[in-house]
């Protein structure tokens, strides 16, 4: 007896995920993005296949940690060559280079293995809310499930974009 496959090629496709993170608690954050860069939230998950979507961090400056990881958390790395340890402590390391913080933390969520570097290919992260053109690709959903009259695709709508847009119309109104 045969059984038929229906066409899959929907379900492995890739979806581009929008993630604010404006006081959002950094390994709550990190765990959430691994999640979907694995694909664990497709029904069709394979820890020996990459099924994993691609996710857009933005306002990676404004994340939180709790407790007294602020004073505590150190990050390091090796050149390799005697005496070559470096650390940089969190608060350097979130004026300097906010969005490492946060691809370390989902490096971390990962697992240890040879798809390990291509999810975080996947993983786009910047610092404000500001996109480029990779917000074109993010699939958004309305309530009503049409699209606003004034959609353009090739203008990034994040949560930072409408709200402007909403306090441009409060005050031209």
């Amino acid at each position: 007896m045969s059984q038929s496959v229906g066409n899959t090629a929907l379900a492995y496709a890739r979806v581009w995920h929008h993630v604010d993170a404006s006081d959002r608690v950094l390994g709550k954050l990190a765990e959430r993005i691994a999640l979907v860069l694995m694909g664990k939230h497709k029904p069709i998950y394979d820890p020996s296949v990459d099924c994993g979507d691609y996710v857009i961090v933005t306002n990676s400056r404004k994340v939180k940690v709790t407790g007294r990881k602020s004073e505590q958390l150190l990050f390091r790395k090796h050149s390799m060559f005697p005496g070559g340890l470096k650390e940089t402590p969190y608060e350097a390391m979130m004026e300097k280079n906010p969005d490492e913080i946060i691809r370390h933390a989902v490096s971390g969520m990962l697992p240890k293995n040879k798809l390990r570097e291509r999810r975080l290919e996947r993983l786009k992260i910047f610092p404000a809310h500001r996109m480029g053109i990779l917000g074109a690709n993010i699939m958004r959903s309305w309530d009503d499930g049409t699209l606003p009259p004034d959609f353009s695709p090739s203008i990034p709508t994040t949560s930072e974009t409408l709200k402007l847009l909403a306090e441009s119309k409060k005050t031209s109104s």
